[in-house]
């Protein structure tokens, strides 16, 4: 990945996302912003209004964007992420904007793929590049969850079934105690939209209201959505809820009389190490590459 940056007396060219002079210091301490104010959900949906580009008001990290690199391709690899999921974190740097790719699959996103955006999605800087549909969908979370530092949206096929058929996805394997025992389910027609998909402000601060307090969302025949307190936990908990609806549909095909955690079960697991040593594994995988 550190052959793809070009570095010219000092600085480091990043072709389409930003360009920066290499900040040397220890990265800043990740905080919580501040809880941001409400979203005005008014306009037209088939035609949005006019893309604005907010103010920049600083660079982000180099390395928080090499990992957040390094992230699409192992969640691309472990079979989170297709060609149309994507990852995303808050800016370390500044809490009101977040990191995400532009629209290309996660498996091939270089550090000049990262666009910075504001809480209202707007691109911080007009690269020209054309971002993800649905980055709505990550800009609305973070704007009432002050607490997520990282976001996925991805569409496994494992999870699918519990967004349509009314059987309930619950928390059965010790990896996935992060799992509420009430998964909320994102129904688009309940709003009005007449697509599946997250194209807007509005629809996205309704599934931000959907998602609540809560760690996921299914989006029902969609996928689901996943937040986190930091990179390291949102690529564990999107995995192994996956490995979940993996194992308990497997377990429904055998049994009526499956038993799943209780909420106290729940909650001591829930924590695990922060899933580093999954981290560990699979970037060490990206390493070997």
């Amino acid at each position: 990945m550190q052959s793809r940056l070009l570095w010219i007396a000092g600085a480091l060219i990043l072709p389409i996302g930003l360009i920066s002079i290499v900040d040397r210091s220890p990265a800043q301490t990740l905080q919580s912003p501040p809880v941001p104010g409400t979203l005005a959900t008014g306009g037209n949906l088939r035609n949005p209004p006019a893309l604005k580009v907010a103010e920049p008001t600083g660079l982000p990290n180099p390395a928080q964007i090499a990992e957040l690199v390094l992230a699409n391709h192992m969640l691309t690899d472990e079979g989170v992420l297709d060609s149309y999921g994507h990852v995303s974190v808050r800016d370390e740097r500044n809490p009101e904007h977040f990191l995400l790719a532009r629209h290309i699959p996660a498996g091939v996103v270089t550090a000049a793929d990262i666009l910075e955006y504001d809480m209202d999605t707007n691109p911080v800087r007009d690269t020209g590049a054309v971002g993800y549909s649905e980055r709505f969908i990550h800009g609305e979370i973070y704007k009432v969850r002050p607490d997520v530092m990282s976001i996925i949206h991805f569409h496994a096929p494992d999870i699918i079934p519990f967004g349509v058929t009314g059987v309930p996805l619950r928390p059965m394997t010790h990896m996935a105690g992060f799992l509420p025992q009430v998964v909320p389910i994102f129904e688009i027609r309940k709003y009005g939209f007449k697509d599946l998909l997250i194209r807007n402000n509005e629809e996205g601060h309704a599934l931000a209201q959907t998602l609540g307090d809560k760690p996921t969302v299914l989006m029902r025949g969609h996928g689901a959505v996943v937040v986190a307190p930091s990179l390291h936990v949102v690529a564990g908990r999107a995995y192994y809820m996956m490995i979940n609806a993996r194992t308990q549909i497997q377990a429904m095909a055998m049994s009526k009389k499956v038993v799943y955690m209780t909420a106290e079960e729940a909650e001591t697991v829930a924590a695990q190490d922060g899933f580093e040593r999954a981290w560990t594994l699979w970037a060490s995988k990206q390493k070997n590459k």
